[in-house]
C-alpha cells in the first residue's frame, strides 16, 4: 500500500516511471523548460527527480502525475488494472447502495451497514507524531528559502509553490484542503492565490471579513491520493482528506500543527503554518497558468509564515502548468472519469463526457446522451451550467448515446453537419472561470449549447426525413476482419 511521496517514487522507479537528473539544474526557468518539453512527449513522459538543485540541496520532483499509467498507479494503488476503472466501479456501487431503487428490502438493508462501516474506514485517524516533524524551524529560521521554489515561466511575478495542499477550517467547522498556488513574496510570506468561486474565499472573505488571524498550513506530498483529492469537485459534504481515505481504502493519519489546531496529513514531506489577516491585501501574479496565458496581477491575502517542518531528507513536489498538455491535464481526466457516475446519477440520460485537455477543461463539455424529448439536449445544457465547476464551461457539445465524445473528429463532424446554427445552438450568460481572459467583464461572460444530435420529427419537430449514415452491414465488416490477411494487408 502506498503511505506517502517517497514511497511511491520508489514504485514508479521499479516501474521505470521516474526518471534522475543528477546534473544541476535551475529552479529559475531551467527546470521548467525541461519539464514543459518532457510533458508534451507522447504519453506525457516519465516523472522526473532532480538530485542537484542549484542553491538547495532538496531534491525537486515534478510531473508525478503527468500520465494515466501513473495516474493509475498512484489512485489506484490496489489493483493490478493501469485505469481508474476498478475505482469507477466502487464509486457506482457505493451510489447503488447509498440509494437503493424502490422499497428496500432485508438484503438491501444489510448492505446498507456494510456500506456504512466501509465509510468509516475512510475517515481520517488522528495521531500524536508524524515524520512531517521530524525537523522544525521556527520564526526567523524558518525562511522560504529553505525551499527550492521554483519561477516556471520567465514572465511570472516571482517564485511559486505549485503543489502546496492548503489546509483550512470552514465556517462550519469542516476541514478543507485545496490545491492554490502560492507566490514567494519575502522570506516569511506568501501570496494566497484563491479565487472567489472556492472553499479558500469563504474561509478568507466571508467568515473573517471583520479582520482578525485566520489559521493555516500548506502541506507537500504524503500519499499521492492527497494532491488529486486536493483538486476534486466534491459535494460540499465531503472532505477531501475523506475523499483521499476513499480511494486508498484506509483513513489518512493526521497531526495537529505546532501553532494552531489545524490537522495535517501525518506522512506529509513538508509542512508551512502560519496565518492570514484577511483584510491584508498584496499584488500577486502575473503568472504562466493553465490557460496557456499569464493570468493577470491582482490583490489576494498574505501568508505569514510561522513555522516550517518536514521530516528527515525530504523531497520537494513542484509542477508547471502551461498550454496543455502538462501533469494538470491527467488528474483533469482523472476527475472525468471518477465524477461521471456521481454526474449519471444527477442526469441519467448521460452516456458519457468528455472535457478535453486542449480545451483547458472548462471551455469545452462533450456529453453524449440518450435524447427522449424534445428539447431534451437543452435540458443537459443547462443542468450542467448549474452543476459546481462545471458552471465555468464555455461550449456545450450534446451528441448521441452512440457518439463517443472522446474521438473528436467524430464529434466535429457531427457538430458541424448535424446543426443548423440558428436552432440549435443556445446562448446564455453565466460564471466563468476568473482566469478566463476572453470576456468583457471578470469572471462573468456568455456561453453556448450546440446541439449535434440527428433531428427526427418526433423529438425535434423536424419537417423533413433525416438521412441515414454511411455504415456497412456488420456481415461485411465481418468478412473483411476474417479475410484481412488474405487482402494482403
Amino acid at each position: 500500500m502506498v503511505r506517502d511521496l517517497q514511497s511511491f517514487l520508489k514504485t514508479l522507479e521499479a516501474s521505470g516511471e521516474l526518471r534522475h537528473i543528477n546534473v544541476e539544474v535551475d529552479p529559475y526557468l531551467e527546470m521548467g523548460a525541461i519539464v514543459d518539453r518532457i510533458s508534451r512527449q507522447p504519453g506525457g513522459g516519465s516523472a522526473l527527480m532532480f538530485n542537484n538543485v542549484k542553491g538547495h540541496t532538496m531534491p525537486v520532483v515534478m510531473n508525478v502525475f503527468g500520465s494515466t499509467k501513473r495516474i493509475a498507479m498512484a489512485l489506484n494503488p490496489g489493483s493490478k488494472s493501469l485505469n481508474l476503472d476498478d475505482i469507477v466501479t466502487r464509486i457506482d456501487r457505493l451510489i447503488q447502495t447509498a440509494m437503493p431503487k424502490g422499497n428496500a428490502n432485508f438484503f438491501e438493508k444489510i448492505s446498507k451497514l456494510s456500506f456504512l462501516s466501509e465509510i468509516g474506514s475512510w475517515m481520517p485517524k488522528k495521531v500524536t507524531k508524524g515524520s512531517c516533524q521530524e525537523v522544525v524551524w521556527h520564526g526567523k529560521d524558518a525562511a522560504l528559502s529553505r525551499l527550492p521554489i521554483l519561477t516556471t515561466w520567465p514572465g511570472d511575478g516571482g517564485p511559486f509553490i505549485t503543489l502546496g495542499l492548503s489546509h483550512t477550517i470552514l465556517n462550519n467547522g469542516q476541514r478543507n484542503m485545496g490545491l492554490y498556488r502560492l507566490q514567494k513574496h519575502d522570506e516569511h510570506t506568501l501570496g494566497f492565490h484563491v479565487q472567489m468561486h472556492h472553499d479558500g474565499a469563504k474561509v478568507c472573505h466571508r467568515r473573517y471579513n471583520a479582520g482578525g488571524r485566520v489559521p493555516i498550513a500548506v502541506s507537500f506530498g504524503g500519499d499521492p491520493a492527497l494532491t488529486y483529492a486536493a483538486t476534486a469537485p466534491l459535494p460540499p459534504f465531503l472532505s477531501e482528506i475523506m475523499f483521499a481515505g476513499f480511494l486508498r481504502g484506509k483513513g489518512i493519519d493526521m497531526v495537529r500543527c505546532l501553532t494552531n489546531d489545524i490537522e495535517v496529513p501525518a506522512d506529509s514531506e513538508i509542512i508551512i503554518e502560519g496565518w492570514i489577516n484577511p483584510e491584508e491585501l498584496r499584488k500577486e501574479g502575473p503568472f504562466g497558468d493553465h490557460t496557456g496565458y499569464y493570468s493577470l496581477a491582482d490583490t489576494y491575502p498574505v501568508i505569514h509564515v510561522e513555522v516550517i517542518t518536514h521530516r528527515f531528507n525530504p523531497v520537494f513536489p513542484a509542477t508547471i502548468v502551461g498550454r496543455p498538455p502538462k501533469e494538470d491535464s491527467y488528474l483533469g481526466l482523472a476527475t472525468e472519469r471518477i465524477f461521471l457516475p456521481f454526474l449519471k446519477m444527477l442526469l441519467p440520460e448521460i452516456v458519457d463526457i468528455h472535457l478535453p485537455p486542449v480545451s483547458g477543461f472548462h471551455n469545452l463539455v462533450i456529453v453524449a446522451i440518450r435524447k427522449e424529448f424534445p428539447g431534451h439536449p437543452q435540458k443537459v445544457m443547462n443542468a450542467i451550467w448549474g452543476i459546481g465547476q462545471l458552471m465555468f464551461s464555455k461550449v456545450i457539445v450534446v451528441v448521441d448515446h452512440d457518439i463517443n465524445p472522446n474521438d473528436i473528429t467524430e464529434v466535429m463532424f457531427r457538430a458541424s453537419s448535424n446543426i443548423d446554427p440558428r436552432r440549435d445552438l443556445l446562448f446564455t450568460d453565466g460564471p466563468l472561470d476568473v482566469l478566463d481572459h476572453s470576456s468583457s467583464r471578470f469572471s462573468f461572460g456568455s456561453k453556448v449549447g450546440i446541439d449535434a444530435t440527428r433531428k427526427s420529427f418526433k423529438l425535434d419537430n423536424f419537417s423533413r426525413e433525416w438521412p441515414q449514415d454511411l455504415v456497412f452491414p456488420d456481415e461485411i465488416i465481418k468478412k473483411i476482419n476474417d479475410k484481412w490477411e488474405e487482402y494482403g494487408f
